[in-house]
């Protein structure tokens, strides 16, 4: 990561935030210049070495929550800021963001069943998730998907902005 990454990174991490609680999106206009932005200063600022980690940032984003979009879980908008993020920060710094994220995530979905008074139904259908996968594969679960109306759906831009943060301060 170069030092002017974490500015940015803040004001578009806290806008996303702020749409996807409200709106449960996370715009285009801001996830993709973003992601330009992160590839062209890292070029700019590193030479090919610093282009090619910003690559390999983006890349490493876009699977790791690509996979997650494809299994019905996840949003688009939540992959491609995590690619852009990546964009920005690098492989190295992306992978500690990855875990962190996870972590704030689940703090962040258990807190939420809890207020919300489904606990029990989060923990069951997080078992079928995992423990259904021997029988599905890869395939998605017919229920548990995005694009079904009756499941819940909890904002992840927040989770992102505070894995990625607290990543600076693990460096």
């Amino acid at each position: 990561m170069h030092s002017i990454a974490w500015w940015p990174t803040v004001v578009v991490l806290l806008v996303a935030s702020f749409t996807d609680l409200r709106s449960r999106r996370i715009p285009n206009w801001l996830a993709l210049p973003f992601l330009a932005a992160g590839v062209i200063v890292s070029g700019l600022s590193h030479g090919w070495h610093g282009l090619g980690q910003s690559f390999l940032g983006l890349t490493l984003g876009g699977l790791a929550f690509g996979a997650l979009c494809w299994m019905g879980g996840m949003g688009m908008g939540d992959v491609k800021l995590f690619a852009a993020v990546g964009a920005w920060i690098g492989p190295g710094q992306l992978l500690t963001a990855l875990v962190l994220t996870g972590m704030a995530g689940g703090v962040m979905a258990v807190a939420w069943a809890l207020w919300g008074g489904f606990l029990g139904e989060l923990f069951t259908g997080a078992g079928d998730l995992l423990l259904g996968m021997g029988k599905r594969g890869l395939r998605r679960h017919p229920e548990l998907v995005l694009d079904n109306p009756k499941t819940r759906k909890m904002p992840y831009a927040p989770a992102i902005a505070i894995g990625t943060l607290v990543s600076f301060f693990s460096r």
